[in-house]
């Protein structure tokens, strides 16, 4: 609950109106920031303090928004254990340089949502930039988490940002993942099911380029 606290994502006047595009990528990247400390914060490795985000923290929204992406981020990591662990092993790839990291999860990114975009393939999404980056912090390269935070923030800035502004921003994730009802908790299997279909596809797609 500290860290929902401390989190500056969601303040609360941000949704009494429209967010803007900016508003939009500098949550993407606090909720990236937030993920991966949790992330690593459970597997038991240690990183330094994320840089703050840019607006004030949030009541209890922020609290539910936050809680929609890490709760079924962890039914992800839980059920499919050999999909969203050693994600840089499974892309063949040196988390010890950045044009390295920062080009296989944009390829990832852009393969993933190539058919479209729902809520399942969004935390399916912050789950492998989770995995990601426990392996750079495991490898020695802690400086790679903010690359993929920037990362995560320049693919919600280019690729996400009208899908988002449509359903009124971050917020609409609680529809599909928070309530705790066997129809809503039936769409988000489903939603996800899809998701992991597409994650294996592009980490092929992205192997097949490397040859």
């Amino acid at each position: 609950m500290e860290m929902l606290r401390r989190s500056s994502v969601f303040a609360a006047e941000v949704f009494d109106r429209s967010p803007t595009d900016k508003e939009l990528v500098s949550q993407a990247k606090s909720l990236c920031r937030d993920y991966i400390q949790s992330r690593l914060n459970r597997v038991g490795i240690g990183w330094s303090k994320p840089e703050q985000g840019v607006a004030a923290s949030g009541g209890k929204l922020a609290e539910v928004s936050l809680i929609a992406l890490f709760r079924p981020g962890e039914e992800l990591e839980y059920f499919r254990p050999n999909i969203y662990r050693n994600v840089a092993r499974q892309l063949n790839i040196t988390v010890a340089v950045e044009g390295v990291v920062s080009d296989a999860f944009m390829a990832i990114a852009a393969d993933v949502f190539s058919t479209g975009v729902t809520w399942g393939k969004v935390v399916s999404l912050y789950t492998v930039a989770g995995s990601l980056a426990v392996d750079c912090v495991r490898h020695g390269h802690p400086a790679m988490v903010h690359t993929i935070v920037d990362c995560m923030g320049e693919f919600v800035r280019k690729s996400l940002t009208p899908w988002l502004k449509k359903r009124g921003g971050w917020a609409d994730i609680t529809k599909c993942v928070v309530n705790t009802g066997p129809a809503l908790h039936s769409h988000w299997l489903v939603s996800a099911a899809f998701a992991f279909g597409h994650y294996l596809k592009a980490v092929v797609l992205y192997l097949l380029r490397e040859k």
